[in-house]
């Protein structure tokens, strides 16, 4: 099938950024797209607007607060999970993963934390931990599988303007990264930062201080890719536009692309570590 294309978005309110959504949606066509912070009940999300646009959907939505949705041109994404495992009293809706064109694709929205100390961080870490477990499972069942969304977390000083005047937020914290250097050490890659390994490359620019005039930005929106897929990756990058559009969210897209089909498959199939799963299973 050639190439996909994985896009992750927070959208900031997905009804008072319909006009910015289609407009990307129709420029940059994603092949797959991971909303975060939709603040729209389930029955209000604009179903009938997407599948105008060329777009299936899957969502989970919240009154005022979090949500997230997966979008896939073309096609309907299959829901494989609503909820992030590990609470069952965790309401929040933040979490939900579809099979897309062979690829599972995890939607996340990671609680942000502030203030910290106190419940709220406390709410983050739990949080984190238990995508952790949960991740380590995905990782292991060898299906090609990405992590897409905001994940509210400055992984490195690198990741940051300055991280002077954010010493004390729950992004920075070293817990907070703490949690995100386990994560890739189960074996994920950084997308953004595996394509621009020396760049100060941003996704976040609050609304204060003229940050998005200065480029003072963050790092906080990840794509990290399963091995099969990391192997296959051919750009990332991010939609820098779309954050300066009127009435825009205060993240921009951030995407990867991916070789797919019969020749990136042939590919995988030369490597040692196939040979010697085939020699194994007896082909």
């Amino acid at each position: 099938m050639g190439h996909l294309k994985i896009a992750t978005f927070n959208i900031n309110g997905i009804h008072a950024r319909l006009p910015s959504l289609l407009a990307w949606l129709e420029r940059e066509q994603p092949d797959v797209a991971c909303l975060q912070e939709l603040k729209a009940v389930d029955e209000s999300f604009p179903v009938a607007e997407l599948h105008a646009a060329g777009y299936g959907a899957v969502w989970q939505g919240q009154k005022s607060w979090n949500g997230v949705a997966i979008l896939a041109k073309g096609s309907d994404p299959v829901e494989v999970r609503r909820g992030l495992p590990g609470d069952a009293a965790d309401t929040q809706s933040r979490y939900i993963e579809a099979a897309v064109a062979g690829v599972l694709v995890a939607c996340l929205y990671l609680p942000n934390g502030n203030p910290q100390p106190g419940p709220k961080f406390e709410y983050k870490l739990a949080w984190f931990e238990r995508l952790i477990r949960h991740a380590s499972t995905l990782y292991a069942s060898g299906h090609p599988v990405v992590l897409a969304g905001d994940f509210n977390v400055v992984p490195t000083d690198d990741d940051i303007y300055n991280p002077r005047s954010w010493l004390k937020d729950a992004l920075l914290q070293p817990a907070s990264r703490e949690c995100y250097r386990q994560l890739l050490e189960q074996g994920w890659t950084d997308a953004l930062r595996t394509r621009y390994p020396d760049t100060r490359i941003y996704t976040f620019w609050d609304y204060f201080r003229q940050h998005w005039q200065k480029d003072s930005g963050l790092r906080i929106d990840h794509l990290l890719l399963s091995r099969s897929l990391a192997q296959h990756m051919r750009d990332a990058g991010v939609d820098k536009w779309v954050r300066g559009e009127p009435h825009a969210s205060d993240h921009a897209p951030a995407w990867v692309e991916i070789e797919m089909g019969a020749e990136a498959e042939a590919r995988t199939k030369t490597t040692p570590a196939a040979r010697a799963r085939r020699r194994a299973s007896g082909a």
